[in-house]
């Protein structure tokens, strides 16, 4: 994998830092350039413009706007981490279906926790890729609460590496949080 200048840019400001000390993770911008040529799937990239807006975009942590060149990629969150940490994720590691934009972005400009409203799960990994458990986090009118204190419970064991936040209707992977 080639990298640019651009794809190197450190992750703190393409990441959203909540009122305590997690952060969310984008796709990193390297990563984003290689699923905009193949994505973990191996298949190109198929932009379209989203006519309607509202898909929850990973690489800016935002929902798109109506009109926005966009694609829908196959990506392997846990797969990419593990790679990057030299350990093997066996069978915990997965695939699926993510929103990008087609172009670049300036990656996220939030406050908050990314894509409120909505149940989420909180799902945590070993230093070795292994899922240790989760939670459900569904309380739409405390979200950021409730989310704080799902990533504090998640933190509180020495064995969880990072946890992925996951869309509950469909599963897909929304963003990472790691230990600080």
């Amino acid at each position: 994998m080639t990298h640019t200048t651009d794809a190197t840019t450190d992750m703190t400001t393409y990441a959203t830092t909540f009122a305590t000390t997690y952060t969310a993770r984008p796709i990193d911008p390297a990563v984003l350039k290689d699923l905009r040529t193949a994505d973990d799937a191996d298949r190109p990239m198929v932009p379209f413009a989203d006519e309607e807006g509202g898909a929850p975009l990973r690489c800016c942590l935002r929902r798109s706007e109506p009109g926005e060149r966009i694609a829908l990629v196959s990506y392997a969150p846990l797969r990419r981490w593990a790679a990057g940490t030299g350990v093997d994720p066996g069978a915990y590691d997965e695939q699926g279906p993510v929103f990008i934009h087609a172009d670049d972005c300036p990656g996220p400009d939030l406050r908050g926790h990314p894509f409120p409203g909505a149940h989420r799960t909180v799902r945590r990994y070993s230093a070795e890729g292994h899922i240790l458990g989760g939670r459900l986090v569904e309380n739409p009118e405390a979200f950021d609460e409730a989310f704080d204190e799902a990533f504090a419970e998640a933190f509180a064991d020495p064995e969880v590496a990072l946890v992925h936040v996951r869309a509950v209707e469909y599963g897909c992977f929304l963003y990472e949080v790691r230990r600080a």
